[in-house]
């Protein structure tokens, strides 16, 4: 996952263009290629962008090794001289991408390559993977974390993660969404993902006895205590025996219990009556945590019948999406450039949703005088918006839609990532993506923030983009 070639990573069909682009004089054509998305999963009102470092590891670290190179002949069907292309391939090409952590919506351009032919479409397949991938978790993560109303939420989804990259990818991707951690260590080693966890039920039935078990970890752990009440009887013998822990061992040593953890039964009532006995025992302090296959709608729940829930560990709901486990975001052509002439290009459907907005793009935000975020325009590459003027902006739907906005500023969300090959962009630490997520969220209504019927963000095409559009579909 970290500096890996992942460049045989791709669909076939791939090489199979890039060997005719090769063989008809197409290979340094340069194209244009968006990658965007057309619905929010789970009918949300936005996504968090997510991936990007990988993507710049990934292209950072493209090369055919003499094994691919052999593998490719045994085929049959490529040229010599492709392959001797691809012994010596390296990405020459420009990148521009929304920086992760961004609230994004559907159509706008997530990330925009410009490169040579071949090049642009050998690395299709890894890009989705990457920005898919990571963009769904982060985007799941967010829902728990708003739904959790300001408790914890620490990721616990490795051993249902489809596959290990799902499994430390995802939980890197669940923090930038605003969990508080997981429980995934080389996520914690490789990205700086705090890692936590306790017990399992397995260190309790390895005593003779829970009070045993639970004041064996107590000296072991006595500034970090968390105990795991549920194996046999929660509000008869966990509770109960986990108090006497907490009385035997950590008090004469003067420490504080850290919490104790429910993972079964009726959460919310299990929650009430535990907090009564901590609190009536001298430990109003003790949380409590609770995990068992949870989500948004159960963490809401939870909390709408007065749980007594401090922190939530989320796992196979989360590290895998389960409600809408794939994100649709697609790689398509929007241009090609010869001599310096961009010439826009369209693909065209029967089913509308699947029509492209074509051209070489950028996509402004506008925010209102209260920096608010009101709607995102995509325009041509060569627009400016000059904020000292009213802008108006149209549904592209609904053409006769117009709203006239003044007193707002402007924000391009698309930032250089590669020229000519070259790395031109410094990746923020976790932390920073994490924070400027929170940060971003914050411009969003909270109308866009519903689980249930969230208000539609519009996403707008600036006239110019769309005059070029319409012209495109009546050819």
């Amino acid at each position: 996952m970290n500096e890996q070639n992942f460049t045989m990573l791709c669909d076939f069909y791939q090489l199979t263009m890039g060997n005719g682009y090769f063989k008809t004089k197409h290979a340094n054509r340069i194209a244009y290629f968006d990658v965007f998305f057309r619905r929010v999963p789970e009918n949300g009102g936005f996504a968090v962008c997510a991936g990007l470092e990988q993507v710049i590891e990934y292209i950072e670290n493209l090369r055919f090794s003499e094994r691919d190179i052999e593998f490719l002949r045994s085929k049959g069907i490529f040229s010599e001289e492709f392959l001797e292309y691809l012994r010596n391939f390296k990405f020459e090409g420009d990148i521009w991408a929304i920086p992760e952590g961004t609230p994004v919506f559907p159509y706008e351009p997530l990330v925009t390559v410009r490169a040579p032919a071949i090049q642009a479409q050998l690395i299709e397949t890894m890009l989705l993977l990457l920005i898919n991938h990571q963009t769904l978790i982060a985007t799941k993560a967010n829902r728990i974390v708003r739904a959790a109303q300001g408790r914890a939420i620490s990721e616990f989804g490795s051993r249902r993660a489809q596959g290990t990259a799902g499994a430390v990818l995802g939980a890197r991707a669940a923090y930038i969404g605003g969990c508080s951690g997981t429980a995934c260590v080389m996520t914690d080693e490789l990205y700086g993902v705090p890692a936590t966890g306790t017990m399992a039920h397995s260190w309790v039935q390895m005593f003779d006895s829970e009070l045993e078990a639970f004041e064996e970890y107590c000296r072991v752990y006595p500034n970090g205590a968390v105990l795991l009440v549920d194996t046999y009887n929660v509000l008869n013998s966990g509770v109960p025996n986990a108090i006497k822990a907490f009385d035997n061992v950590l008090k004469p040593l003067g420490a504080r219990p850290v919490g104790i953890r429910l993972d079964s039964g009726d959460i919310a009532y299990l929650s009430i009556e535990a907090r009564k006995m901590l609190d009536a025992a001298g430990y109003p302090d003790c949380k409590i945590v609770a995990s068992n296959s949870l989500d948004e709608h159960i963490i809401t729940e939870l909390i709408l019948q007065g749980a007594k829930i401090d922190s939530f560990g989320v796992g196979e709901r989360l590290i895998t999406s389960s409600a809408e486990p794939v994100f649709g975001g697609v790689y398509k052509l929007c241009a090609v450039e010869e001599n310096g002439v961009i010439t826009p290009k369209i693909k065209i459907s029967e089913n509308v949703v699947k029509i492209t907005n074509p051209h070489f793009k950028k996509v402004y935000r506008i925010f209102d005088k209260n920096g608010k975020a009101t709607a995102d325009l995509i325009c041509v590459h060569d627009e400016k918006i000059d904020s000292s003027k009213p802008l108006e902006l149209f549904d592209p739907d609904f053409i006769w839609k117009r709203k006239t906005v003044t007193d707002y500023s402007v924000k391009e969300l698309q930032v250089p990532v590669f020229q000519n090959g070259k790395l031109v962009y410094k990746s923020p630490n976790i932390e920073e993506i994490k924070k400027y997520c929170a940060e971003q969220i914050e411009t969003l209504w909270s109308s866009l923030l519903r689980f249930e019927n969230p208000h539609k963000y519009h996403v707008d095409l600036s006239k110019k983009l769309w005059d070029i559009k319409q012209e495109l579909l009546k050819q």
